[in-house]
């Protein structure tokens, strides 16, 4: 769609160029376009006339009068084209400018009007050149291009590589470079064209013979010529300019030309950005993926349930081989999610579960394999982490040792108590046969772990200072555990819960009208039609569904249903309440604590053993001191409500819990869980025959976090509320409404300013979301100065970045964002309240990026910035990502994009990873904010996802953008496809990691 209309409005720059722009008569348009401006040749065509109008329409560019005759092109719309051929002079006034006499213009010949274009000159020249080159582009390699040739050379004052200059200036003022165009051959050579393959929108070009088509320069031999290029931006930032030269050997007009292009960066950043930038060049890491031919592990051997062990389902079902992205596979013996099938015969039996649609007849055999792929994905990711030459140190605990693991606190990697690690002295790692020491982790520190080893290593093998090679592993606990739901949910007939076709009432009579303990309540009729629902037990034996778009209150919802019916309606009810999280389960179990109408002594809230017993709030829970114990199944069964997480549920099934003890299973943040997580609570514990499932969250909001892009395309990423929701009738809309009887969309929004929820709950929501915030909180910005538009308390700021990484770490950062981001955190935060405008607390403020090197860089701002590193309570300002602000909300949120590179969304798109081309993520971001809400970014590529360019329009058309022109956005041209394959690097062969480890944000 960007692309078509970037090529409508080439035809309307056209049209201005040829005095044209005054026509409206739809056929002579058509004429004018299909005569002598579509490209109906080469590899790249040009659309017809109609769509190029549709997509005009719909980027508001053009509108149609009532009867589809005439055409009228919005006058915003840009009219010059920004290189030699034609320059305003009020673009000359705003830009760098050259010296008099001097601009290369359209004239061709001394006379000719410089409004008319000679037949090569223009839009049109530009465009035929741009396609040119990208058809050749097909079959040539980079240095094709930048290579000089026939004896001519195109240099600069400044050091070029790859026929890259790069340019870094560090104020608003005009740049001038030098480019010299020299022929050091022994004949003549015609200098007939030299173009931008994009727009400029800060550079300018000038030559003194002003060179076009229809005028050339003569090259003699050993002559230099020169042409200057100038650039000024008030906006840091990165910009780059594609320039081509055009030359011939002679004059006639059968000589074909021959080109040579450039490339231009320049780099405008503040010292801030400098000191962001990277510590060292990139280097992606090579894992080392071999193993010994013999080890063993000294452990202590227990086990609590069935192992299911991958390593005896591949060996016996299938073949599986790590694959780089290029397609080609490597030597080792660990196991990736990309499946290479050398036996057809032996690997049918997955193949075919993995491509037939899910069903109970397949379901434990179907997700035993996704499980399975997932599983050997996050052994390969894990490996990334190993070190060598790793030195031990004993604790004050002498039973313990202390490994120092920088980067632990942010879970890179992730270690949590009770994981176990390997060790291998570093003088045997080379060894035929070695033995490998598993160190339990009893505690997790800042940048440290401490591990409890065998008394055998303590006593016998460890010294100090001795060189130890660590080894990271997966914790398969939670895979296990869900294995075996997965089976025992097929052992115990759950069809009806997993796989519903109706509720078991045929005639159900209408819900009981309730009086609530909330009333508030009361007066939302979607929530108390789903908590009189829940009650009633309307949708039994299928669950009961609560769809909660951000900000609608659907877990007090579920708080009020669990107290209605353990308090009102069924008093013989056992409820157990849990969550993905343990942030969820901690907020569903203080909401449930603090009610005035549950008695606490009844609830109990149910630990992991992992779970750091410093972040365990004060409530009636398994933490006894600083151990975490686990009561006996008769003691947990006397408690009223259970509330835990997914998988701490498995203990009960593990604990031998009887089947038919719950009469209520109660999943918050449902939409977050992979579907066999949810089920660890159910099978085994819900008697499908009496118990009810209640399932709340929102299937447009991110739900769980995967590795294996191969499981996740098959849909382990699916969560049971999203798959039910958009896979069985009974949960989908039937005349525009959901069956209240199975469920409940929630539509009062208590959260956002109606400006911040208007694009998510058009674009998810079908706009039925009603903002219903309180108006002196939502509307606490609308009179804040720093706004483009007041009354309007979003932002678009737009720059163009650039996307880095440093030293093996895979993860990117943008440091212009970054600057532009701490400017708005100083306006917020050092700004004295005025204009009715409170002071804000660093806590009601959050900072979002979808990369965690972005997070570590904006914390790193923050820190060492001498206005924000004493600010009182600075340290309470939350940065993280996506994923750590769901389900949370903040009075400001600013939000880094980062993505400024084309390629690099390309890699983002297989791994679900940025925020392009994922729905979810963007939502998530968007639907934070209670009273502001401030995104930076690079527009030109944000636009190209549907989604971004929707909310960048919506921005622009209500005065809330900022920051680089959008004029230059409108850019997005079908040459951008040359200039991206022009820029790639060819990098196969660097790295033999998993492909989904280089960008994996963790």
């Amino acid at each position: 769609f960007s692309a078509v209309r970037a090529i409508g409005l080439d035809f309307i720059e056209m049209l201005e160029e040829t005095n044209r722009r005054s026509i409206t008569d739809r056929n002579t348009l058509g004429d004018i376009y299909n005569e002598e401006f579509r490209d109906r040749d080469g590899r790249v065509k040009d659309p017809n006339f109609s769509r190029v109008i549709f997509a005009l329409r719909n980027g508001n560019k053009a509108r149609l009068s009532r009867s589809g005759r005439h055409v009228y092109f919005n006058t915003n719309v840009r009219v010059r084209l920004h290189d030699q051929w034609f320059r305003s002079c009020r673009r000359r006034q705003n830009q760098a400018s050259p010296a008099p006499g001097n601009v290369s213009s359209l004239s061709a010949t001394s006379g000719q009007d410089a409004s008319v274009p000679g037949p090569e000159g223009g839009v049109r020249g530009r465009r035929r050149l741009a396609k040119d080159i990208l058809q050749r582009l097909n079959s040539t390699e980079r240095s094709f291009f930048i290579t000089d040739k026939y004896g001519v050379q195109v240099s600069s004052e400044l050091c070029m590589e790859d026929g890259k200059i790069q340019i870094c200036v560090d104020r608003a003022e005009v740049y001038e470079l030098k480019l010299f165009v020299e022929n050091t051959g022994q004949e003549a050579v015609y200098f007939t064209y030299y173009t931008s393959l994009h727009w400029l929108q800060y550079f300018t070009l000038e030559d003194s013979r002003r060179v076009t088509r229809n005028n050339p320069h003569r090259l003699e031999p050993r002559e230099k010529y020169e042409v200057t290029v100038r650039f000024k931006s008030s906006h840091v930032g990165v910009y780059s300019a594609t320039l081509a030269f055009e030359f011939k050997q002679n004059t006639q007009p059968t000589t074909r030309p021959f080109h040579i292009v450039r490339f231009i960066e320049v780099e405008y950043r503040t010292k801030l950005a400098a000191l962001l930038g990277p510590t060292e060049p990139f280097k992606p890491l090579r894992l080392n993926i071999s193993e010994p031919e013999n080890y063993n592990i000294k452990k202590i051997k227990y086990e609590i349930i069935r192992n299911y062990n991958y390593t005896h389902y591949f060996n016996k079902q299938i073949t599986c081989t790590p694959v780089e992205p290029d397609g080609s596979d490597y030597k080792g013996n660990a196991l990736c999610s990309h499946l290479a099938i050398p036996n057809h015969a032996r690997n049918s039996l997955c193949l075919s579960l993995l491509q037939s649609p899910l069903g109970f007849h397949n379901y434990a055999e179907r997700f035993d394999l996704l499980l399975y792929l997932e599983e050997c994905q996050m052994h390969v990711d894990i490996k990334r982490y190993n070190k060598d030459q790793v030195t031990l140190f004993k604790d004050y605990d002498k039973r313990l040792m202390v490994l120092n693991l920088p980067g632990v606190s942010e879970n890179r990697p992730s270690v949590l108590r009770g994981d176990h690690l390997l060790l291998t002295k570093s003088e045997e790692v080379q060894l035929s046969t070695v033995t490998k020491y598993k160190g339990y982790v009893h505690k997790v520190e800042l940048d440290r772990v401490k591990l409890g080893f065998s008394r055998r290593f303590l006593d016998h093998v460890y010294v100090d200072n001795m060189k130890f090679s660590v080894e990271f592993t997966v914790n398969r606990l939670p895979l296990r555990l869900q294995h075996r739901a997965v089976h025992m949910a097929v052992q115990h007939e759950l069809r009806d819960v997993l796989f519903p076709v109706g509720s078991r009432d045929v005639t159900p009579a209408s819900p009981p009208a309730l009086r609530l303990f909330n009333q508030h309540l009361e007066r939302n009729p979607e929530q108390y039609s789903a908590v009189c629902n829940i009650v009633a037990g309307t949708s039994k034996p299928a669950p009961y569904l609560v769809f909660g778009p951000p900000g609608t209150g659907k877990t007090v919802t579920i708080v009020e249903a669990i107290k209605q019916v353990k308090l009102k309606n069924i008093p013989d009810a056992y409820i157990l309440a849990c969550a993905p999280s343990n942030s969820a389960a901690d907020q569903l179990c203080e909401k449930l604590i603090t009610s005035q109408h549950v008695d606490s002594r009844k609830i109990y809230r149910l630990y992991a053993s992992s779970r750091d017993p410093k972040y365990i709030p004060e409530n009636n829970s398994n933490l006894e001191g600083e151990m975490i114990v686990f009561p006996c199944k008769e003691d947990l069964m006397c408690y009223k409500i259970l509330v835990s997480t997914l998988v701490t549920t498995g203990r009960l099934v593990s604990g031998g819990f009887p089947v038919d003890h719950f009469s209520h299973i109660f999943v918050d943040e449902a939409g977050h869980a992979v579907e066999l997580e949810t089920i660890i609570s159910v099978a085994g514990l819900l008697n499908a025959e009496t118990g009810q499932v209640v399932l709340a969250g929102d299937p447009r909001q991110l739900g769980p976090i995967l590795r294996s892009p191969l499981a996740i395309n098959h849909g382990l990423d699916i969560s049971l509320l999203e798959r039910l929701m958009t896979q069985n009738d009974l949960y989908k809309k039937d005349n525009m409404e959901f069956d209240k009887r199975y469920v409940t969309k929630l539509l009062l929004n208590y959260r956002s300013h109606p400006s911040i929820l208007k694009v998510p709950n058009e674009l998810f929501y079908d706009g039925e979301l009603v903002a219903c915030a309180n108006e002196i909180s939502s509307n606490q910005y609308c009179t804040w100065e720093h706004l483009p538009k007041r009354g309007f308390p979003v932002i678009f700021h737009g720059v163009p970045g650039k996307d880095e990484r440093e030293s093996n770490s895979p993860s990117f950062f943008n440091i212009y964002e970054i600057e532009i981001i701490l400017g708005y955190l100083k306006k917020l935060l050092l700004t004295q309240a005025k204009k009715g405008i409170s002071r804000i607390s660093p806590r009601d403020i959050g900072i979002i990026a979808p990369y965690r090197k972005q997070v570590e860089k904006i914390k790193w701002a923050i820190r060492t910035d001498e206005d924000l590193q004493n600010y009182m309570c600075i340290t309470d300002l939350k940065v993280g990502s996506v994923e750590e602000f769901q389900g949370q909300e903040r009075k400001v949120i600013l939000v880094s994009a980062v993505r400024s590179s084309k390629e690099h969304i390309i890699l983002d798109e297989p791994f679900n990873i940025g925020f392009l081309k994922n729905e979810k993520r963007f939502n998530v971001a968007v639907t934070r904010a209670k009273a502001l809400f401030i995104m930076v970014g690079n527009p030109t590529i944000l636009r190209t996802d549907e989604t971004w360019g929707r909310f960048i329009d919506f921005c622009f058309e209500q005065g809330g953008y900022t920051g680089l022109p959008f004029i230059s956005v409108e850019g997005i041209e079908e040459v951008e496809k040359c200039l991206l394959a022009l820029n790639i690097q060819d990098e196969r062969g660097e790295s033999r990691e998993s492909s989904l480890h280089q960008l994996i944000i963790s």
